[in-house]
């Protein structure tokens, strides 16, 4: 099907409407990801966490077809900084300036306040990708010159777009992150089995502690309640100000999403004495679990382990998901059975004063990252290793 070339451009993700966007993000090559769904984007909106107040401009893009239906999209932003990103540019952006530039505002196509890997550059399935690719790319380029933004950046594209636009010009740029996979295991102790007897013994010590005088709730769909979410928000609201100052998400946002992907949301909840202390929020793809947001009010030892990566690997198992994203950072979640796995980027600087510097940059950091992914991996695995 033909589409027209010009793109459109929307304010607000509302402006495009859940039928339209979702006809392209629930494609079947990019269904089982969450956070390119409307529901999940139109909260963040909603919900005013992600607009131009917070520093996250919505300019998200459309392509229609010859019959004026909306083709393709493309989640996109105009920041006023990089907060929220989980990839770091703040070194790109302190060096241009430093030397007269101006680095803010940027283009940002990506999931807001979400490292995870999902499918950037949405197209209806029954379009031609490499047509509506190109217009999309194309539309992206062409608005960051109207608007005077400074760069282009995709974040957590899948690896496929991710060469794709490198075969455009886009500098390529690689990250890792710490994913559990399953090995067709029947059940928890199936996976402990392929463990190193070490691993396998302190596994099941952490969970012991953890576990101790408390229960352990995982509340899904129906199950989830207001009370829930406020305990939740409580808890992420107290790490999270510990951690990094201001967290990016308000109580809202928590009642959005469940009112309107209760459906896709694990919440893994702790408590003692009929107080809860302490939660996990996960979302569920339709084979992936993506681990989000931790946190609690009083520490516990090897909580944070049996609520984030245990607990997640336990349903994920009981569901024959096929792996478990964790979200960013952590080698500690290497010894927990969560190996080395890539991320990407993509960028593309206006101005080639700073586009060489950051080419050169990214073409030496991406060895580096794979070479380590590779040594982290033979070094550290719990998983036994066998016998030649």
């Amino acid at each position: 099907m033909s589409l027209q070339q010009a793109v459109r451009l929307h304010g607000r993700i509302a402006e495009v409407g859940r039928e339209a966007w979702d006809a392209c993000a629930g494609a079947p090559a990019h269904a089982g990801n969450p956070f390119i769904r409307f529901d999940f984007l139109d909260s963040l909106e909603a919900s005013a966490c992600a607009v131009e107040r917070t520093g996250w401009g919505p300019q998200h893009l459309t392509v229609d077809d010859e019959q004026g239906r909306v083709a393709a999209v493309m989640p996109l932003y105009l920041k006023s900084h990089s907060q929220g990103e989980y990839i770091f540019d703040h070194s790109w952006a302190d060096a241009y300036e430093r030397a007269g530039g101006r680095y803010y505002p940027k283009l940002l196509c990506a999931s807001p306040f979400t490292p995870a890997t999902g499918a950037r550059l949405l197209v209806r399935p029954d379009v031609d990708v490499e047509e509506a690719r190109t217009v999309l790319l194309g539309g992206a380029l062409s608005v960051c010159q109207k608007l005077g933004a400074s760069s282009l950046h995709v974040n957590f594209p899948r690896e496929d777009e991710w060469r794709w636009m490198g075969e455009r010009g886009l500098a390529r740029r690689e990250g890792q992150q710490y994913h559990w996979r399953n090995d067709g295991y029947a059940s928890f102790d199936d996976f402990l089995s392929a463990l190193s007897s070490g691993r396998r013994k302190t596994i099941r010590r952490e969970r012991r502690e953890a576990q101790a005088g408390l229960e352990i709730v995982c509340l899904t769909g129906a199950d989830l309640t207001e009370a829930h979410w406020d305990a939740f928000f409580a808890f992420y609201m107290d790490t999270g100000s510990r951690k990094w100052g201001r967290p990016y998400l308000n109580r809202r946002f928590f009642s959005l999403l469940g009112e309107r992907m209760a459906e896709r949301v694990l919440l893994v909840m702790a408590r003692r004495g009929g107080r809860w202390i302490a939660g996990a929020l996960n979302l569920m793809g339709e084979d992936c679990l993506y681990g989000r947001n931790w946190g609690c009010v009083e520490d516990v030892p090897f909580l944070h382990f049996e609520l984030c990566y245990y607990q997640a690997i336990e349903w994920a198992i009981g569901r024959g998901l096929a792996r478990v994203e964790a979200g960013a950072q952590g080698e500690h979640k290497i010894a927990r059975g969560y190996l080395p796995s890539p991320v990407y980027s993509a960028h593309y600087i206006a101005d080639p004063a700073l586009r060489g510097p950051v080419e050169a940059f990214v073409e030496r950091e991406r060895a580096g990252v794979e070479a380590e992914m590779e040594w982290l991996a033979e070094e550290y695995s719990p998983f036994r290793q066998e016998p030649d």
